[in-house]
């Protein structure tokens, strides 16, 4: 059987990257003629197919949008799929709104390995794009260079050069902490990968930044890993009896319950000896006790929001740059209590 032909065989053939061959076979900026040439030239000689998306995109609308995940965030272990599973159901009630139809297309490590095209993108003819959830940026680089409009949602890009909309994880993961300190706790460990997604990185950070507004010490041994590099759970490794803090913070609501269900097999009670706060409020926790303090995000003015960007986008109008920031709500659970004080009191 004959080999299915990628842009990235066409890239490796001519010593170019994929986004350069992907603007060239779109007739994008950013290539010059010659090399617009001469990437299309060696493209029909390797029997490179057009689809017929590429041939007809711009001919009117479909008036269907693409959604695109990771592959990782579908698996059972991995800590985000619950959450991102009723975002997607946000958006399609939003994009139904508009009378849009919704395609959802994981991203598989073959995909990304290869730099192939997603096929809402190259067979399919979307009107616009939504990425839900981190995904590298060589991928993001490539799907850019498309031409499709997209939106990010829930993380965003250093650059800005697409626009995103992402919950208030700073302040809210500050509200989180600077309550357990009102509750008189002085001693935390933050639980996340901080490097993993720019979510955690923003939560670590409104952690951080209540820990310096009440002047209280932190150091690196008190951030636990809570996931690879695959982004799936890893076992949490917590602190030695003598070093064990009186209130965890977390980067999510799973990570939360995985780590009470771990601190009650070592013997603790949440939340009479360790108090313990979550992130995102979705169902996992209306099933698992004891019922956490956490942030609410607002999935639907999230989505709203994303989607009403991207139909913004697809009219061709006006720019639309930077990140949308929407705020969630502090929920007072059963996971946290007055620290005790020397005789045990609260």
């Amino acid at each position: 059987m004959a080999k299915n032909i990628t842009m990235r065989d066409i890239a490796v053939k001519v010593g170019v990257s994929t986004v350069t061959v992907s603007k060239a076979l779109g007739d994008k900026d950013g290539v010059g003629s010659e090399l617009r040439t001469l990437i299309k030239e060696t493209a029909e000689e390797m029997g490179y197919h057009y689809s017929q998306a590429e041939k007809t995109f711009r001919k009117g609308r479909s008036y269907s949008i693409g959604v695109l995940m990771e592959e990782h965030f579908t698996d059972h272990n991995s800590t985000v799929l619950p959450f991102y599973m009723r975002m997607y159901h946000s958006l399609v009630v939003q994009l139904s709104r508009f009378h849009y139809s919704v395609l959802l297309e994981m991203i598989t490590a073959q995909m990304l390995e290869k730099m192939q095209m997603p096929n809402v993108i190259s067979e399919l003819r979307m009107d616009g794009l939504v990425i839900l959830g981190k995904v590298q940026e060589n991928y993001l680089a490539l799907i850019r260079a498309s031409g499709v409009p997209v939106v990010y949602l829930d993380f965003y890009d250093c650059h800005m050069e697409v626009p995103s909309v992402i919950s208030d994880n700073v302040y809210g993961s500050y509200i989180l902490t600077d309550y357990l300190i009102g509750l008189g706790h002085r001693k935390f460990s933050f639980v996340g990968s901080v490097d993993a997604t720019p979510s955690i990185m923003d939560r670590y950070l409104g952690y951080y930044r209540a820990l310096l507004a009440h002047d209280l010490p932190h150091s690196e041994k008190n951030i636990i890993p809570d996931r690879g590099e695959d982004g799936l759970n890893t076992p949490l490794l917590l602190p030695e009896k003598t070093d064990m803090p009186t209130a965890f913070v977390c980067n999510c609501d799973e990570t939360a319950y995985i780590l009470i269900e771990k601190l009650n097999g070592m013997g603790y009670r949440v939340p009479e000896d360790i108090s313990v706060v979550g992130f995102d409020n979705y169902a996992l926790g209306a099933y698992s006790l004891p019922k956490l303090t956490t942030i609410e995000v607002d999935m639907d003015e999230m989505s709203r929001q994303a989607v009403e960007t991207l139909i913004r986008l697809m009219k061709g109008g006006e720019q639309v740059h930077g990140r949308k920031v929407i705020g969630g709500r502090l929920i007072i659970g059963e996971s946290t209590a007055r620290v005790r004080d020397e005789n045990g009191n609260r």
